[in-house]
């Protein structure tokens, strides 16, 4: 089933002259539940990785000897949302919640899982260039990207980030598929562990962060969202109820491709690519914990608006540090060069 965005509760560009200079396009990926194939771009799905192509891994030297089995961890959700999609009042019974908390116990490693062990990681999304209209181009007429990362949050300076793998290829020179991936035996977070999901690109028009436009533009939004503000707190209404720019007109929320970064945590930046500066960088990809929510709502595709049939808030199970979106740059001239990361 195709996924729709609804069109924007207000016209962007009528209401702030001179901001369709800056129109551009990203592309939502729409992840929802499945049962995808190598030759298809997913998350979470089987990877088009050679037979005789060493799985990436994490040669770090951090503890792993002490976490989640993915396999419990997959088989915890299906049980929680059979019981609960059979009960939605009272949920799993007494017998079933004795195994959820069984399958949410953290183990040992069995081989002791040393610090210095290299340590399988996990694929975490494919994306073929054919499916995603606003993926970058990659390096020497690769067109697909596939996405993978360490499943402990044991990485850079203070220890406690993530650690992302690229890995850019050209699908037709893959023979043989390898039939069966490594999985490590222990994840340090079920967030780590996506859910297997076929995706639904959709191409949408989007609109820079407010704090990246220029000063006048980004100067009369901030106008008009304080002028409504002030009007709500004069009338006592606690909750705004009306259409925000970063919220609702701006950028869209969940799994996409290209397009601008949402800079909702950190002050906006203007990222350079540290192995050659050439041009600023671009966005790769955002990872997000969730498709819409909060305040934005309005970007539910029309499809999803009955309950009954909605995808929830994750359907990938991936969670991004407390709920948050993982944002990954590459270098234009040459997506090649290293990614950087920003978590939102």
């Amino acid at each position: 089933m195709t996924r729709t965005t609804p069109p924007r509760p207000l016209d962007v560009e009528g209401l702030f002259p001179g901001i369709a200079a800056h129109r551009g396009t990203t592309t939502r990926l729409h992840p929802r539940p499945g049962s995808p194939d190598a030759s298809m771009s997913s998350v979470g799905g089987p990877m088009l990785w050679p037979a005789d192509e060493p799985w990436p891994v994490c040669t770090d030297p951090h503890p792993h000897g002490r976490g989640l089995r993915p396999s419990d961890v997959h088989r915890e959700r299906r049980l929680s949302a059979a019981a609960w999609a059979r009960d939605p009042r009272s949920g799993p019974t007494d017998e079933e919640r004795r195994l959820l908390e069984e399958l949410r116990r953290r183990h040992r490693a069995e081989g002791g899982g040393g610090a210095s062990d290299p340590l399988p990681m996990i694929g975490v999304a494919q994306l073929y260039r054919r499916d995603v209209p606003d993926l970058l181009a990659g390096p020497e007429d690769s067109d697909l990207l596939q996405v993978f990362w360490c499943p402990f949050d044991a990485h850079g300076e203070n220890r406690t980030g993530m650690l992302l793998d690229l890995r850019w290829r050209r699908s037709w020179e893959v023979a043989e598929v390898l039939a069966q991936p490594p999985v490590p035996e222990l994840v340090g977070s079920e967030g780590y562990v996506p859910e297997p999901c076929v995706l639904h690109p959709e191409q949408v028009v989007t609109y820079p962060f407010a704090g990246l436009l220029p000063e006048e533009l980004c100067a009369r939004i901030e106008a008009r969202e304080e002028a409504l503000e002030e009007e709500a707190e004069e009338a006592g209404v606690e909750e705004w109820d009306w259409p925000t720019y970063q919220f609702d007109l701006s950028i869209p929320p969940g799994w996409r491709a290209g397009g601008h970064a949402s800079w909702n945590l950190t002050d906006a930046a203007v990222l350079e690519c540290p192995a050659c500066a050439a041009a600023p960088m671009e966005l790769l990809l955002t990872i997000d914990s969730e498709e819409w929510g909060g305040g934005s709502v309005s970007w539910m595709p029309l499809e999803e608006r009955d309950p009954a049939v909605s995808a929830g808030l994750g359907p990938t199970q991936v969670t991004v540090g407390r709920w948050g979106k993982l944002n990954v740059f590459a270098c234009p001239a040459d997506p090649g060069h290293p990614h950087l990361k920003s978590i939102q």
